[in-house]
């Protein structure tokens, strides 16, 4: 499993859904590009922005049924890519895998601030290297963090994607 944090969300175009970019935190820093419903970006950009609502919502309820019956989330597991669909885990502390959404399982992570893994065979099929031209300053500095040049980069690339770009080539 490869360590990988959420670097945002995007829209790739007004007909297609929105994406939640991860991005590795160390090697080849590659991007990982899924895609979600609106209404998982809502969420997903509340959790990470912290924002605290009223009522707990889905997300909320989960982490509060899973602290009641004594349990707690250690991680967040990106862990395969079957027919064009990504699938997640969420791991428990003893050990227990409960099969989530990405979007909810990231959401989650998120939230309860777990370690966010890829496993490598999704990274090796569906990752895109955002590489930098020879000459440039790495992207980031000392902080990793990426720049915003190398954001804007990665957004140009998404905004030349489409949906057929997701589907698996071996069902056409």
């Amino acid at each position: 499993m490869v360590a990988v944090r959420v670097q945002g969300l995007a829209v790739v175009a007004q007909e297609v859904a929105p994406v939640v970019l991860l991005r590795e935190e160390t090697g080849s820093r590659r991007w990982l590009a899924i895609t979600i419903g609106a209404p998982e970006a809502q969420e997903l950009a509340a959790a990470q922005e912290h924002v605290v609502s009223a009522r707990p919502g889905t997300v909320e309820l989960i982490i509060d049924v899973l602290g009641a019956l004594g349990q707690q989330v250690e991680r967040v597991e990106i862990t395969q890519l079957e027919d064009s669909i990504f699938h997640a885990d969420l791991v428990l502390g003893d050990g227990v895998r409960v099969s989530a959404r990405p979007s909810d399982a990231i959401a989650i992570g998120l939230r309860t601030q777990v370690p966010l893994e890829v496993a490598e065979a999704v990274l090796d099929e569906a990752a895109v290297d955002v590489t930098v031209a020879a000459g440039e300053e790495m992207p980031g500095g000392e902080s990793g963090e990426p720049s915003e040049d190398e954001i804007r980069r990665f957004r140009d690339l998404l905004d030349e994607v489409s949906p057929e770009d997701f589907r698996d080539p071996g069902t056409e």
